[in-house]
């Protein structure tokens, strides 16, 4: 039988005055582990006696009165191709598996900062492209969690952290939370830098948060910035929807659960964006490929052995991409994002082409990947599932407003009222 879903925002109070520890949450958090970990496979590296001394420093600063905020204590899991001093960053890589960082990323500095308890790294697909992971849905063992944020997705559905960073370079933050039924925000490109990240292609890498909820997703991403709100209490009424670029590439049933998501709010506007989503989505890859070409291309010379196929095919695409091609990909990318400013204040539309599909991919990211490449901020959150498998809304915003985004969502959130449950224990 699934279980309610611990929160960061309904647990942080109790932190706070002493009714939880991070002690007594971080077991809680290992107790889950302990029953999913082996079937889901969402963890690259724990080190439990090291999170126990971390989480007693953690609780005996509350006791004595230094209380940083709401993420104090809170467990979280961060993507393994971002940095954590004294952890290996293996990158999906096993030439790459025993590679200790020196530093945290900046990234994870600032979640230190602000109390939170670094758990482990979560995996990742090699790399942080397509080919597929170990991990498993924690709804349907036989389902991928997407990714290439595998990992952190996973762990978060199945109540094994209550928080956890990942990247989207395509759709490796939003597919995952829609497949594994959490919510995700992926903040406006280069909103936060990534330092200590490795890179796939810097002119469309994101990082991005996985939680339970959508304050919860506000907690997070105030560790590292203060969102810009524009007071607007009539934001609500400034959400379109679209029918171009998303319904051909659909599945029926989620066309169905989008139909009963939006009689939910009655009649929301629709608007045309006129933006060629079609070129967008071959110069996504043309720029994709490119810069992954530049990153690896050497040491996929030197270690063929250590890429799978469809790393190896970005790599050799963007290998034979021209100059000329790729000053075309950068052009329009600045044209696309421009023609998007104008189209929209907030856009909502499907998450996802389909449910989490099964093992042997990690799913379609042709309804995300335009977002990475115009930089907008993107919340997904939970709306219904069938058969056991979740789907979701993405909601778009324009650059900087981050804080409209995420009260807009929040609101969306309250009017779908979808119960947060974590999965039942695995057969």
């Amino acid at each position: 039988m699934p279980l309610d879903a611990l929160t960061i925002a309904e647990t942080a109070p109790l932190l706070k005055v002493g009714k939880l520890t991070p002690t007594d949450l971080l077991e809680y958090c290992f107790a889950r582990l302990d029953v999913f970990e082996p079937h889901v496979r969402a963890w690259a590296f724990l080190n439990r006696d090291r999170a126990r001394s971390e989480a007693q420093k953690l609780t005996e600063e509350i006791r004595q009165g230094h209380y940083r905020g709401p993420l104090h204590g809170i467990p979280i899991g961060i993507k393994d191709i971002i940095d954590v001093q004294d952890m290996p960053t293996g990158c999906g890589s096993e030439s790459w598996a025993n590679s200790i960082a020196r530093q945290d990323a900046t990234c994870v500095g600032k979640l230190r900062k602000a109390g939170a308890l670094i758990l482990g790294k979560t995996v990742t697909t090699p790399y942080a492209y397509l080919d597929p992971s170990q991990t498993r849905n924690p709804w349907n063992l036989e389902r991928t969690p997407g990714g290439s944020s595998s990992g952190s997705a996973a762990a978060v559905a199945s109540g094994m952290c209550l928080g956890a960073l990942g990247t989207q370079t395509g759709g490796s933050v939003t597919r995952p939370a829609t497949y594994c039924g959490v919510c995700s925000l992926k903040p406006t490109h280069q909103q936060i830098p990534l330092i200590g990240v490795l890179p796939l292609a810097p002119s469309l890498d994101h990082l991005g948060f996985f939680a339970q909820s959508v304050p919860d997703l506000v907690l997070l991403y105030e560790a590292f910035e203060k969102p810009y709100e524009s007071g607007n209490s009539e934001s609500r009424y400034l959400v379109n929807t679209t029918d171009d670029f998303w319904k051909s590439r659909t599945h029926p049933d989620v066309a169905d659960s989008w139909n009963d998501f939006l009689r939910t709010f009655g009649d929301v506007p629709r608007v045309q964006v006129e933006t060629g989503f079609d070129d967008c989505l071959g110069h996504h890859r043309t720029i994709m490929a490119a810069e992954a070409a530049q990153l690896h291309g050497e040491r996929l010379a030197r270690y063929p052995d250590d890429y799978r196929v469809k790393m190896r095919e970005l790599i050799e695409h963007g290998q034979a991409v021209s100059e000329e091609e790729l000053n075309a990909a950068y052009y329009f990318q600045r044209l696309f994002s421009a023609s998007l400013a104008k189209g929209f204040r907030f856009l909502m539309m499907p998450a996802a082409t389909d449910f989490a599909p099964t093992l042997e991919t990690t799913g379609n990211p042709v309804l995300n990947a335009p977002w990475s490449f115009a930089g907008l901020p993107v919340v997904s959150l939970p709306i219904a599932s069938k058969n056991g498998l979740p789907c979701a809304v993405q909601i778009i915003g324009q650059k900087g407003c981050e804080g409209d985004l995420l009260r807009v969502a929040q609101w969306i959130e309250y009017k779908v009222n979808l119960p947060r449950q974590l999965p039942g224990v695995p057969a």
